[in-house]
């Protein structure tokens, strides 16, 4: 089984972007099942219901969040009946829609993908790592799910890192997503869990995370904050990971970092 994840949607360059590369790229790698996070899609801070339905013709299977989970406010309504959307599952008891959720690919597996928010350096939110195992432990890799992808949410790549240990073995992709710079660890781990401690964005990299350069430049020179962030609108890079597990297990026999587009070296997968 093929799986693509991209990471944070970064405004209207990244919605661009998956909506013009995306189908391609399923074509071209056989791709059976796609994850990507749209935490910033709209104007760079949440998602609104138009983004979601963007990017889910352009041929995401499941869309995840993060921190700006709720920044638009009409996702607190449109979450509730949208399967393919996932907040955080370590936010309070009570908040709208489900962190957790078991899909089938296009070829009939059965994916369960998490999304979780991490606590270093991040908004106080409840324990990942008890919430996450929880999950697992209801629908485990190799009896009800075919494979098991984690979207973790958060700043410390230390964080991350310890998720894709904890997890190792019963789980086939860790992946991060929030710092917007995709790193060079992607590896297997002993038990067979994929680990990236962040997928980078979809986005334009010619730019401060995905924002034009002048104000983030401004408030480090000077402390004082003299607009708003805007997110930068060069062609953007579509960044992620590609993964393929073995079909007896769930657990990773390949995986390849992907970079398509924009400015960054460019990557894909060589299945």
């Amino acid at each position: 089984m093929r799986v693509l994840f991209l990471g944070d949607v970064v405004g209207k360059a990244g919605r661009d972007a998956v909506s013009d590369r995306l189908a391609g790229l399923v074509d071209k790698h056989k791709f059976d099942f796609v994850v990507i996070n749209g935490e910033n899609a709209s104007h760079g801070r949440g998602l609104t219901e138009g983004h979601f339905a963007e990017i889910k013709a352009a041929g995401a299977d499941v869309v995840t969040l993060g921190d700006h989970a709720f920044d638009q406010r009409d996702t607190l309504t449109y979450i509730a009946r949208e399967p393919t959307l996932l907040r955080p599952i370590n936010l309070a008891p009570g908040t709208p829609g489900r962190g957790a959720n078991l899909y089938e690919s296009r070829a009939g597996h059965r994916v369960l993908v998490i999304n979780a928010q991490g606590r270093v350096f991040m908004d106080p939110v409840d324990d990942p790592f008890r919430a996450v195992e929880a999950a697992v432990a209801a629908c485990p890799l190799g009896e009800q799910a075919d494979a098991i992808i984690l979207d973790f949410h958060t700043e410390a790549t230390s964080e991350i890192q310890a998720m894709g240990h904890f997890l190792d073995g019963k789980v086939s992709l860790v992946v991060g997503t929030h710092t917007h710079i995709p790193t060079a660890d992607h590896r297997v781990l002993k038990g067979g869990t994929a680990l990236m401690a962040d997928a980078g964005m979809c986005g334009d990299y010619d730019s401060v995370i995905g924002v034009e350069v002048d104000e983030p430049l401004n408030r480090f020179l000077t402390g004082i904050a003299t607009g708003r962030f805007t997110p930068a609108e060069g062609e953007a890079t579509l960044s992620g990971i590609a993964i393929e597990t073995d079909p007896r297990t769930g657990l990773v026999a390949k995986l390849f970092p992907v970079r398509v587009g924009g400015s960054l070296a460019q990557a894909e997968p060589a299945f």
